[in-house]
């Protein structure tokens, strides 16, 4: 498996539509959705009526991704908007096993996001009830930074720990990915890769694709 998700992050919000449209017809698997609150990171980005708005614009899955206190009140809300895929940040949320629940009571499917320095043994009991696990390759906030490298080895122990315990987990990473280090992260046992500035550089999207899917394979 390798599926690229492009994070609407790095995308042009004044077309942000076409954008959209764009990345689509390039090739995209999902549509990454950062949501940010100014409180659980030090940025704010978009929010329910974006997410409403650009629905429309594709039949691509729409990635959701909370980096926001309390997300568990907010998973009803992004459902409704178009969410299929909604993650949350284990620091952000005190009980994850009641909100991974929820998630799955509204029919979406459920991940948790691990900061960099969050170990992933946090997931072992909760590993069997999640559809996927987000890692962060940077601190998260900002698009455009670089990649932590030690994330490389979280990768490694927690698809050792999906093989006894979900084989079927998505590894889903985020931060710094590009064209030089794709196939490395994909091999270390990374499925589904969230790019931002790789992907919107140059406003050449559809040729930016095709550069992640051939270094990835």
């Amino acid at each position: 498996m390798g599926l690229i998700a492009p994070s609407i992050l790095s995308a042009d919000f004044a077309a942000l539509g076409e954008d959209i449209e764009a990345i689509t017809k390039g090739g995209a698997d999902w549509i990454h959705v950062d949501v940010m609150d100014g409180s659980f990171v030090p940025n704010i980005s978009i929010g329910l009526p974006v997410v409403s708005a650009i629905r429309g614009r594709t039949t691509l899955p729409f990635d959701v991704h909370l980096m926001i206190v309390h997300p568990s009140l907010y998973f009803k809300d992004f459902a409704d908007a178009g969410a299929d895929w909604i993650s949350f940040h284990w620091e952000a949320e005190v009980h994850a096993d009641r909100a991974v629940s929820r998630l799955k009571e509204l029919g979406v499917k459920a991940g948790i996001v691990l900061n960099p320095a969050t170990p992933v043994s946090v997931l072992e009991d909760l590993l069997p009830q999640l559809d996927y696990v987000l890692l962060m390759s940077v601190n998260p906030g900002f698009g455009g930074q670089t990649f932590i490298p030690y994330v490389t080895q979280k990768i490694v122990k927690l698809r050792a720990m999906a093989q006894e315990k979900n084989p079927n987990l998505i590894i889903q990473v985020d931060g710094g990915v590009d064209a030089g280090n794709i196939r490395m992260l994909k091999e270390a046992g990374a499925d589904c890769f969230v790019a931002g500035s790789a992907v919107f550089r140059g406003r050449t999207l559809e040729k930016n694709l095709q550069t992640l899917r051939d270094a990835m394979a």
